[in-house]
């Protein structure tokens, strides 16, 4: 557990350093307030979390003894405090534990407790199909949103996704999947909220519903299991699991064991097909299949209606007339022309049956008025010539079955270029090992084997060797050698980086010159590369504000499309009927109404509501994809879009414009207490902060102890130990009452600074140190003066976030004089000075209510109120250490460049999405005119409905290339090469 930490120079709060802790920490955590939630299912019933706010929490103490309490609970598996608003998250198992209980037991510690009863809400993950615009998505939303249940929906054009969240207590996946189909989409399960640790076994030795029995029972009572799904068909197991209590490699062994006498049970890794590229190949097969079908019936029609005709003699057997004025030529047309419209053409049927029954109307509506109206006009023109002797009549069959054509054409090369909207993510999925080498090690810690396994068998505590020109096979920490990992693949950072015993490892990345031993920490979905994943994921199938207008736009388009070919046919109809036009501008072999009638089609066919679809999602999908790729992960589409329009970045201090490693650079005294017992004393207050700067002087204590030959035996206990966020800690060591922070502790303290003190402090301020002043027993005792040095790259980011037209703030907990110092080494013209946490909050809405849109870039952690309240938050941390509750955009790496990468992505994103509205918009606003014949009497243009079908195909391939071209996106600051 860990509680959200107060920070800023000069602020000192308690906590525990648990670097075990830490390692088990996942990477990227959901956003809770600071409270871990755990997401139960309808599947996994083992395990519940109970919601409370608790009163009168004033430091991490308060935190710590509840916590401790609450473990001693029986059933309580994890706690989770926010020390900030005083919400927690107690995981528990309902079979051991009440929430009455858990709340009985806080209020035993004497903290007021209040019970936040919430419904379970469980999330799944579906793959629809069937969906050919905005509309689509809309219907489908609706749809989800009438089940009772349900609680949000949102469904992905572009990743043909649907996420949603739901009460399983009310209803299941199953009736999810239902009211998609209901509404004419099919719907496959890709994830559920079950599937966070999941291994799929294959089983051989199976072959009785007693062995079935056996093992399922054995699976279901076994330690750290939470769900078990068989299948005696095909002869697999999938198995959720709990990654901290075991492991697929004990859960084979647990089946393997189970054998009865002779009746040996085998158990073996399978993989099953990844279900998005299975999908999506199958989708491409279909279209390709469908279109080289059409083009089998479509090419004679189109070579014996405007080929062969104008080919003498050739054609000329097209003309013989078979019955009255019924041709050779219009029979083989027809009977050519059947089987597209109504087998190949079914889809755009069923599209608008269902799109109409929902009272929406889509692109399949437009598709199926546009064909029918053509296919049954020229059906009507084959009868009418039939029947009467001196009738002449032009068919248009090789509009339906070219218009078809051309569209499954256009919708085969759009899926094979959205399929490229998602090679980034490809990428970093194929990063991690298919294999490692597992270290098998004796009680003295020797290698005693090695054996080969699958990655996917990888249990947390592993010891897995990386040898030099491998990638690491898992998140882990080095327990023995030493080398470079390269994690450019992960970070974006060329620069190889060295490792050695006590760093940590991220799973994908190559290890360059060094043999390491590696101990796992996170294991399947726990592990980064895992994590960055589904990050991208949810962010590429979240909606960008922007796509609003494509929505209300599509909501209207298809009815105004229709109104407006039903116009253009009246209009041309009409002036042709009284004579408005010369005879001679109808073709030959027609009349005034079949002109009208192919002007009419042609804006039926050539409005295509998909392009405007497609516009954002696809430029959102490659744009969080490239940015993921160079250590950028962007939640959304809505962070995505409000970072372009950042023109104030707030940069906090530590651990962000600096390195965020202070050392102590000297220490002095100002009593007559030695400095072995001065630095023993400040040492005891300090243990008990994680801050860096507590951490700087216990180690420098540590290391002059070391220096003079001398260790203390263990460091003593300090009792009423007490936080003064933003000024520092106090306690008792002993009995003496020792207080350990800045100026302003010391004065709220009573405690008198002399002159000496007072020089000591600003001779190391303007040298840009901060100074930890000590007191005992209300007496100023020494100080030790800290630096923390810059980042090389902060200058140079500052100033190009100015040439950007950005203006750059810094916020800090430290003083003033370290502040101005840091300030001016970097270039920043404004900085807050001793501001605390909820301060930095302050500060940003101050700015916001001036009307400035405000980037907060901060470690995400001890950062969390300002980078809630800024419109962009932005986390940034290396490794394990990233943490995303309250950022919108997670930079990998500790480095300030990918602030501007960030933005300028966001920037050029944006750009990107209005050149695809331009592309949408601008090929309607002037293809419908052109198609409603605004051009013919003054050229003699127009556009066939075949070829205004193609045109429809093209606008949407060219929203889709235009976003492709995010792909080669480079980033406008690179850091030096090592």
């Amino acid at each position: 557990m860990s509680s959200i930490r107060e920070n800023g120079v000069g602020e000192e709060l308690d906590g525990r350093n648990d670097d075990d802790d830490d390692l088990k920490a996942p990477l990227l955590r959901p956003a809770s307030g600071g409270a871990v939630t755990i997401t139960v299912t309808a599947a996994d019933k083992k395990v519940r979390t109970a919601k409370f706010k608790i009163g009168d929490i004033k430091c991490t103490a308060c935190t710590a003894s509840i916590e401790s309490m609450l473990k001693e609970l029986a059933g309580v598996q994890t706690v989770a405090i926010s020390v900030l608003d005083g919400h927690a998250a107690v995981t528990y198992v309902p079979e051991l534990t009440t929430v009455e209980k858990i709340k009985e037991t806080i209020e035993d510690a004497g903290f007021p407790v209040e019970h936040l009863s919430e419904q379970d809400i469980a999330v799944c993950r579906l793959k629809i199909k069937g969906m050919m615009c905005t509309s689509c998505s809309e219907s489908i939303e609706r749809a989800l949103l009438l089940v009772d249940g349900v609680k949000k929906a949102v469904v992905g054009l572009a990743l043909e996704e649907a996420k949603v969240h739901f009460d399983p207590n009310v209803v299941d996946i199953a009736g999810i999947i239902e009211s998609i189909e209901g509404s004419g989409f099919g719907a496959v399960l890709v994830s559920s909220g079950a599937d966070v640790n999941k291994v799929h076994l294959k089983l051989e030795g199976v072959d009785s519903l007693e062995d079935c029995k056996r093992i399922r029972s054995l699976l279901d009572s076994a330690q750290g299991v939470n769900h078990v799904e068989m299948d005696m068909d095909e002869q697999k197991v999938t198995i959720n699991y709990d990654s901290a209590i075991t492991g697929p490699r004990s859960l084979i062994q647990l089946i393997e064991e189970a054998s009865p006498g002779p009746n040996i049970y085998l158990a073996t890794l399978f993989v099953p097909p990844r279900q998005r590229e299975s999908d999506q190949l199958q989708e491409t097969r279909m279209y390709r299949n469908q279109f080289l079908w059409s083009c089998i019936f479509s090419v004679p029609v189109f070579l014996f209606s405007m080929a062969l005709p104008m080919l003498h003699p050739y054609g000329n057997w097209l003309s013989y007339k078979l019955y009255h004025n019924l041709t050779v030529g219009m029979l083989l047309r027809w009977i050519l022309c059947t089987p597209v419209q109504f087998i190949v053409g079914r889809r755009f049927y069923v599209g608008a049956y269902h799109a109409l029954r929902r009272k929406s109307a889509n692109m399949d509506v437009l598709v199926a008025l546009g064909t029918n109206t053509a296919y049954f006009y020229s059906v009507y023109v084959i009868i009418k010539a039939t029947l009467a002797e001196n009738f002449e009549g032009q068919d248009f069959f090789e509009t339906s079955a070219m218009l078809i054509s051309f569209i499954l054409l256009g919708k085969y090369l759009e899926i094979v270029a959205k399929g490229k909207t998602s090679d980034a993510l490809a990428k970093l999925t194929e990063l991690a090992p298919e294999t490692a080498c597992l270290l098998t090690l004796d009680a003295g810690g020797k290698v005693v084997s090695e054996e080969e396994i699958s990655t996917q068998l990888i249990q947390r505590n592993d010891i897995i060797k990386i040898v030099p020109g491998a990638k690491v096979a898992v998140d882990g920490v080095v327990v023995d050698g030493q080398s470079h990992v390269n994690e450019s693949m992960i970070t974006g950072e060329a620069r190889p980086v060295a490792k050695r015993p006590g760093d940590k490892v991220i799973g994908g990345t190559m290890n360059e010159n060094g043999c390491i031993y590696v101990k796992a920490t996170h294991v399947g979905s726990e592990a980064a590369l895992s994590q960055i994943v589904q990050l991208v994921e949810a962010a590429q199938l979240a909606r960008a504000p922007v796509q609003l207008l494509a929505d209300r736009i599509s909501r209207y388009f298809v009815p105004t499309v229709v109104v407006v070919a039903f116009i253009t046919w009246l209009v041309w109809f009409t002036a042709g009927e009284v004579g408005l036009y010369p005879r001679n501008w109808i073709p030959k072999a027609m009349d005034k109404f079949e002109l009208a009638l192919q002007f009419g089609i042609s804006v039926l066919v050539i409005a295509c509501p998909c392009a405007l679809g497609l516009a954002t999602p696809t430029a959102v999908m490659v744009a969080t994809g490239k940015g993921a790729s160079q250590g950028v992960l962007i939640k959304g589409g809505d962070a995505l879009e409000k970072a372009h329009t950042v023109k104030t970045v707030v940069f906090d201090k530590t651990g962000t414009l600096t390195v965020g490693k202070p050392q102590v650079v000297s220490a002095v005294l100002f009593s007559s207490f030695s400095m072995e017992e001065f630095c023993d004393l400040a040492t005891a207050a300090e243990a008990n902060s994680e801050h860096p700067i507590a951490k700087a002087v216990v180690d420098h204590a540590k290391r002059f102890r070391h220096k003079i030959g001398s260790s203390p035996d263990h460091i003593p206990d300090v009792k009423d130990f007490q936080v003064h966020t933003g000024a520092g800690v106090t306690g008792k060591v002993g009995e003496r009452v020792v207080l350990v922070g800045n100026r302003r502790l010391m004065r709220t303290s009573e405690i008198t600074l002399v002159p000496e003190v007072e020089k000591y402090i600003f001779e190391n301020e303007e040298l840009a140190r901060t100074c930890v002043l000590v007191a005992i027993d209300g007496k100023m005792a020494g100080a030790f003066a800290v630096t923390d040095p810059v980042k090389p790259e902060a200058q140079r980011v500052v100033s190009f976030l100015r040439s950007m037209g950005i203006t750059s703030i810094m916020v800090t907990g430290d003083n003033r004089a370290t502040a101005a110092a840091i300030a001016r080494d970097v270039g920043i013209d404004y900085f807050f000075a001793e501001t605390s946490p909820v301060g930095k909050a302050d500060k940003i809405k101050d700015l916001q209510g001036k009307g400035v849109i405000v980037a907060m870039v901060g470690d995400g952690i001890n950062d969390s109120p300002a980078l809630v309240a800024a419109d962009v938050g932005m986390a940034i941390g290396a490794g394990t250490n990233v943490a995303i509750e309250a950022a919108d955009i997670v930079l990998i790496k500790s480095n300030l460049e990918d602030v501007v990468t960030a933005i300028d992505l966001s920037r050029q994103t944006i750009a990107r999405i209005r050149m695809n509205y331009v592309w949408a918009l601008g090929y309607n606003v002037l293809g419908m005119p052109i198609a409603a014949g605004i051009l013919y009497p003054f050229t003699g243009i127009r556009l066939p409905p075949w070829l205004a079908g193609a045109c429809m195909a093209a606008s949407s391939l060219s929203v889709v290339c235009s976003s492709l071209l995010l792909q080669s996106y480079k980033k406008p600051l690179h850091g030096r090469e090592g």
